[in-house]
């Protein structure tokens, strides 16, 4: 039976995959039926996202990809794929009048200059199959709106968010699609982290401004990369979706 949204005869990498978004987009894409290269720092999560997995696991390569040693690794590591799903990212919630250089860089190497460097390398190396699609993780803060004492991030996403459309139409001669996924607040470790510093009651009245009732899970993020990663995607580059239970429109 036909099915556009089949990942079958697929080969897909995810970054950030080891938690959080990259987790579930790494195990959904493998349901799919694409065989995976998952990428994240945290060893012991990362295995474990492995052998949930099972077989449809080419490689799990664990490491920092704001550093190009690494990077270089993992281009020896990969040989030709049909997807790149974009997840690797930090938060930081700090006061603007806080913010140094040291947190800024670091914000923006992990964010925006890891993702994009990686993409350029993997291009360069001709590693990218035909049709393939390159997908990147951004937020609807920095690229939709703002929040607060969240600047840094708000920077980083809204620089991912900016170089997109212009790489869409570089690479779209090469039949590669290019797009963007800008989450709402996400219920992801990271997130929930973020969370301790602020009372339940403000995270009820904060969850109250969205339209759906809640915040959303990483599965409600993981079937749309299924979506992008899928044939079902095809005549669809430089577009951004914006999952947000309805935040935005308000």
């Amino acid at each position: 039976m036909y099915n556009p949204f089949s990942l079958e005869g697929k080969t897909i990498l995810v970054t950030g995959a080891s938690s959080g978004i990259g987790r579930a987009v790494a195990i959904d894409v493998a349901k799919a039926g694409a065989k995976v290269i998952i990428i994240g720092r945290n060893e012991k999560r990362l295995t474990e996202v492995k052998e949930l997995i099972g077989s449809n696991v080419i490689k799990a390569l664990t490491g920092d990809l704001t550093d190009n040693e690494f990077i270089k690794h993992v281009l020896s590591s990969v040989d030709q794929i049909d997807g790149l799903v974009h997840s690797a990212g930090i938060m930081k919630l700090l006061p603007f009048k806080f913010i140094d250089y040291e947190g800024l860089d670091l914000m923006m190497k992990t964010n925006f200059y890891s993702p994009v460097m990686l993409s350029v390398e993997l291009l360069k190396r001709k590693k990218f199959n035909k049709n393939s699609s390159v997908l990147f993780i951004s937020s609807i803060t920095g690229s939709v709106v703002g929040s607060k004492a969240n600047a840094m991030y708000a920077a980083s996403k809204a620089a991912l968010s900016g170089i997109i459309k212009s790489m869409a139409i570089d690479l779209a001669k090469n039949k590669i699609r290019v797009n963007e996924i800008a989450p709402g607040m996400i219920q992801t470790e990271g997130a929930m982290e973020l969370t301790n510093v602020i009372s339940n009651d403000a995270i009820m009245e904060d969850k109250k401004k969205y339209p759906l009732g809640d915040y959303g899970k990483p599965n409600d993020i993981s079937s749309a990369c299924v979506f992008f990663m899928s044939d079902a995607s095809q005549w669809i580059t430089g577009s951004k979706l914006v999952i947000d239970g309805g935040f935005t429109i308000q």
